[in-house]
This record gives C-alpha cells, structure tokens and sequence, in this order.
C-alpha cells in the first residue's frame, strides 16, 4: 500500500486534507520559493509545488508526496506572505474594494512509479472597501502575517468578503475538490492499492 505524504506544514491544508479518504502524514523540507517575475502565476504556484513535493519525495521514494503553494494576484501583482506588519498593511490596502484572484498550485510526485504531475486552480475573490481602522486591527491581530495576500478568508478576514468566484477551498490553500479527483485517478492509473 502507497504511504501518502502531504509536504506543507500549513494547519489549514493538514485539516483539509483529513476530510479525504486517504491517511496522510505531514513532511516538509526547506526550499528556496523564489518566483520567476517573467512566468505567469498558475506557473509560478505549480513550480513551487512541484519544488516543495520533489524535496520530501527525495527520501521517500515510495511515497505519493503532495505540494502546494498558494499566492494572491492583484493587477499582475503577485502578492506573497507579508514580510511584516507594514507590509501586510500595504497588501490589504491594494486589496481594498477590488477584485483580486487566488493561485494553488498543487503537485503529486511518486518516484517509484516516475509520476510528476501538477495542476492549478484560480478563484477570483471580491473585497469590500476597508477602513483604515479595519486594516490597523486586523494587521493587529497577527493573522495575516502568515497568509498570501496578508488575510485568511475562513477567519477574520472574513468580514472583508463581499463575494467570490470559483472554489473557496482554494482560497483556504487547497483545492480539495479537484485534489481529490486527481488522487482518485492517480491511484486507479497506477494501481496504488
């Protein structure tokens, strides 16, 4: 039976991934996300995935590793995690009564059977106008700092939603849906169990 690792240390993505009916374990190894600023992002998201899912499949080559990066884009402006307080002000700040779209890249690598695959999902997610005491408090609660695009949608950023386009579990990190259909025919195609 194939071991299923998922390589990201993300807690929203590690409940996410306990709703499918595979067992899975958290492994992650340090890479270098460097995003190439002439490539589009869908490419950009998959690349880092494929990097983060071919880290941890070096030593478990037996293993079906699943990566995933996640990065907000606002008129061609990729918008990462916050490098501190200010600079998710800023973010918020361009985010404020737009209309912006959310990238997840997502690979699956199994050495043993030479399978590399990756795929993308975008949801465009429309903010309301954000006052400048709203963008100071929610800076002030420390979530966005860890977030792209400096909010989490299943949290108090939340409240800045006014409506959205496309999967909102991508949104979140993961688009579970079509993770889930893409497992299912990975492990039919090659026989995983």
């Amino acid at each position: 039976m194939t071991d299923f690792i998922l390589a990201s240390a993300s807690p929203r993505r590690k409940e996410l991934i306990l709703n499918l009916p595979y067992s899975f374990r958290i492994e992650t190894k340090e890479t270098d996300e460097i995003l190439d600023p002439d490539a589009m992002p869908e490419e950009n998201v998959m690349a880092i995935a494929r990097q983060k899912a071919a880290a941890v499949a070096q030593d478990n080559r037996d293993s079906l590793v699943v990566g995933c990066d996640t990065v907000v884009v606002y008129d061609s402006l990729i918008l990462g995690k916050p490098k501190d307080a200010k600079d998710a002000g800023r973010m918020l700040r361009l985010l404020s009564g737009n209309t912006h779209r959310v990238y997840t890249g997502v690979s699956l690598i199994l050495r043993s059977k030479k399978l590399s695959h990756s795929f993308f999902v975008c949801t465009e997610v429309s903010f309301k106008q954000l006052t400048e005491d709203e963008i100071n408090r929610y800076v002030a609660t420390e979530e966005p700092l860890d977030k792209a695009g400096a909010y989490g949608i299943q949290q108090y950023g939340s409240l800045f939603v006014e409506k959205i386009h496309g999967d909102y579990f991508n949104v979140v990190g993961l688009p579970i849906n079509r993770l889930y259909t893409e497992l299912q025919r990975t492990v039919r195609d090659y026989g995983l169990f």
